[in-house]
């Protein structure tokens, strides 16, 4: 409690902005005050991380610790649906929520730094996070596996959430994401290499999605000189 104190004063001086109206005393709610808990909590795990502390480690499905694409089947009454190319995706359409899905998926199948990539929908990929004191359940929305530079022996599987509207509720999923569950995976060192991004333009994904690529390529180059 002691160490906590301080954090928490730094962080309502610092780092809390009030808008239309909102008022400090509304972090009294419990759903707001811990909402506002999770975002502290992901940003201390992120500077730790940073400095190269491995504190996290994911704990998987000891039933179900891998999925797989082999086996996915199902039936959908949606009508947005983009034929995949065999050689980019196992399943034969992306059943889309959006016309944003369908830009998505367009764009990652014609880049040639793509490999293969898949909409994750029936294939169990759950991540565990928290709506205030509620526990839910976060379905990301595809799952991308990238040449970014390290050869076909070492590809990166990159989460994609595509997403236009924001709040403070698809924040907490997003810090989740980037600073528990990619660090918790990539730390047991027996996935392969994990990275999570948002796209949240629709008219910019193909040029985002590219910069993406030549950012990582570019960021394996500065390593390797």
């Amino acid at each position: 409690m002691g160490k906590l104190q301080p954090i928490t004063r730094r962080w309502l001086s610092e780092c809390l902005t009030l808008a239309g109206g909102t008022k400090i005393g509304m972090l009294t709610y419990a759903d707001i005050g811990d909402k506002a808990a999770a975002l502290i909590y992901t940003a201390i795990a992120r500077e730790a991380g940073d400095r190269g502390a491995p504190i996290i480690k994911a704990v998987l499905d000891p039933f179900n610790p891998a999925g797989s694409t082999d086996h996915v089947s199902f039936i959908t009454s949606k009508d947005t649906l983009w034929q995949t190319r065999p050689d980019r995706c196992h399943i034969n359409y992306v059943v889309c929520d959006s016309d944003w899905e369908a830009e998505f998926a367009r764009v990652v199948e014609k880049h040639p730094a793509t490999v293969c990539y898949v909409k994750n929908q029936a294939l169990g990929f759950e991540v565990p996070w928290r709506d205030g004191a509620t526990p839910r359940r976060y379905l990301p929305d595809f799952i991308v596996r990238i040449d970014d530079g390290r050869g076909p022996d070492d590809l990166l599987n990159l989460i994609v959430e595509v997403k236009g509207e924001k709040d403070a509720t698809t924040q907490i999923k997003a810090e989740t994401m980037r600073t528990l569950w990619v660090p918790g995976v990539n730390n047991l060192k027996v996935h392969g290499r994990w990275e999570f991004v948002e796209f949240d333009d629709v008219f910019a994904i193909e040029n985002a999605f590219a910069q993406l690529v030549k950012n990582l390529q570019g960021k394996l180059q500065g390593n390797s000189a």
